[in-house]
């Protein structure tokens, strides 16, 4: 699949909307931006990097609480630090 997009004066690109769907990308979304040793670039839903990250760190206990996206992962350490 191959999406064309152009950048505005500000630096700005509207990401198309099939793959706005396919990276669950809504209005506030954060993305990440890739680059691996070749050189190429990848667009990533940061809220699912985050997740993933976690969930390896915590052996899978994130999952278990029931930590679904990055917001959830920052209320969780907020909350943690109070206690």
């Amino acid at each position: 699949m191959i999406e064309l997009s152009k950048i505005s004066a500000k630096g700005q690109v509207t990401i198309p909307l099939e793959l706005r769907k396919k990276l669950q990308l809504t209005e506030g979304s954060k993305v990440a931006f890739i680059t691996d040793e070749n050189g190429r670039i990848y667009l990533a839903n940061s809220s699912f990097l985050a997740l993933k990250d976690v969930q390896s760190a915590f052996g899978g206990a994130a999952e278990a609480l029931g930590i679904k996206n990055e917001d959830e992962v920052a209320d969780f350490i907020k909350n943690s630090l109070k206690e």
